[in-house]
């Protein structure tokens, strides 16, 4: 999958105005009411990850998850990032 020209991404960050880029990477916070919730979401967004075979880094602190989207083959940005962040969205 090829990286995302930087327009491009610009373009697409328009539509997900809860996530930011962070170099060549997106990130998001989600916030949920405890502990459990949170890991939760995480197994959720395990599974997606599993089956779209892109995984995120993710930060869990209590009843917080960061999660930080990068296409590493590609050097960057991909459309599979969005993908993902897309589908992490509708989980949360």
């Amino acid at each position: 999958m090829d990286k995302l020209a930087p327009e491009a991404v610009d373009q697409k960050l328009e539509k997900f105005s809860e996530w930011s880029q962070s170099g060549d990477s997106i990130q998001r916070t989600f916030n949920f009411d405890d502990f459990v919730a949170a890991i939760a979401f995480v197994n959720k967004i395990a599974d997606l990850a599993e089956k779209q075979q892109h995984h995120p880094d993710i930060m869990i602190r209590y009843n917080k998850v960061t999660l930080t989207l990068s296409t590493h083959d590609a050097g960057g940005l991909t459309d599979k990032d969005f993908e993902l962040a897309g589908a992490a969205d509708q989980v949360a």
